[in-house]
């Protein structure tokens, strides 16, 4: 079955087709990186009319790049939220359209769920049961998967995703959007032990996050150190990096003893941070806990992760009605996508 990914929940317009929901024969990306920059985040208004401008050139660029044509296309696959309403739209419709048209079977995706399904595009892919994580701009979530439907949420984030907090910290510092690359850059070349910031970590049995503490302290340590702000950047990127990534590493941890398991993947644009790999690949090693992280192309948005989620939902024939609409906020819930 060749499925034909959209994604466009945010910033990237996305399109990729997939073959049996783990073949890529192609993926292609229209950032929008370099627009919203200039307003030190991403821009709603603008960012659905640049994907009504990309999302055709996209499409297009798919089929070529794999070699095929529209005919060749067995099913469709859109990411329906959670995310921007204004760019959802963009893409879902056109999914809508496009499989309208050519009579093909329709689902929307959960955005969550498709991250989730970017560690099986590859060929070394954790086996049920696994601990995922979500983290990206938008979400840092825990989840136990223990089959190709069930995610059960075991933690999510109760203020700022850590993505955002890394985009909140780069500002701070006097540096653009995106902030992850641009801070973990900035560590490079400072030392992780001079500035102490501290670790969230919340109740005792809790695998929820809260950045907006330590988010709070680097403000603090900017204002009372202004004079001298300059020399201390990459400490202080260094700093803020390690204690974020600590405190994802400890609930990991904690999250697959809990379930007893033995496999944790990464996925999100925060799992493209090769710090936080490295970091948490040590720490997992002791208990025996193999790491899984997508190539980097799949470790942000990407339309081949929609592709391959909605491979296993057009199996399930869990589509969607023309009359199905998006939505900006869910939970990710055992069945799915709530209508």
């Amino acid at each position: 079955m060749i499925v034909l990914g959209i994604e466009s929940s945010c910033d990237e317009t996305a399109a990729a087709l997939v073959k049996d929901g783990n073949i890529i024969l192609s993926s292609v990306i229209a950032s929008q990186t370099e627009i919203h920059h200039q307003y030190g985040g991403v821009v709603p208004e603008i960012a659905s009319r640049m994907h009504i401008n990309a999302i055709v050139p996209v499409i297009d660029q798919a089929l070529k790049d794999a070699g095929m044509s529209i005919e060749q296309i067995d099913g469709v696959a859109a990411t329906r939220g959670p995310g921007l309403i204004g760019a959802l739209l963009v893409g879902f419709s056109f999914a809508k359209a496009f499989a309208f048209a050519r009579g093909l079977n329709l689902v929307g995706v959960n955005h969550l769920e498709g991250h989730i399904y970017s560690s099986f595009l590859s060929e070394d892919c954790p086996e049920f049961p696994f601990i995922s994580l979500v983290a990206s701009g938008g979400h840092t979530n825990i989840y136990h998967v223990d089959s190709h439907d069930h995610f059960e949420l075991m933690g999510q984030t109760r203020d700022d995703a850590v993505g955002e907090a890394f985009d909140k910290v780069s500002k701070m510092l006097g540096f653009g959007y995106p902030g992850g690359s641009i801070i973990e850059e900035l560590a490079k070349k400072g030392n992780p032990d001079k500035i102490k910031f501290p670790r969230t970590l919340l109740e005792k049995d809790s695998f929820d996050f809260s950045f907006s503490g330590i988010k709070s302290s680097v403000l603090r340590y900017i204002t009372e150190h202004k004079n001298e702000i300059k020399d201390l950047i990459p400490d202080i990127a260094a700093g803020f990096q390690a204690a974020v990534i600590d405190v994802l590493t400890i609930k990991l941890i904690k999250a697959c003893l809990k379930k007893k398991c033995t496999a944790i993947a990464i996925t999100g644009g925060v799992s493209a941070n090769d710090t936080f790999y490295k970091y948490l690949f040590d720490k997992a090693l002791k208990y025996g806990f193999k790491i899984y992280v997508p190539k980097k192309e799949f470790c942000g948005d990407n339309a081949a992760m929609i592709a391959a989620r909605g491979y296993r939902m057009l199996l399930n024939k869990n589509y969607s009605t023309f009359d199905h609409d998006v939505f900006s906020r869910n939970k990710i819930n055992s069945t799915g996508i709530k209508k």
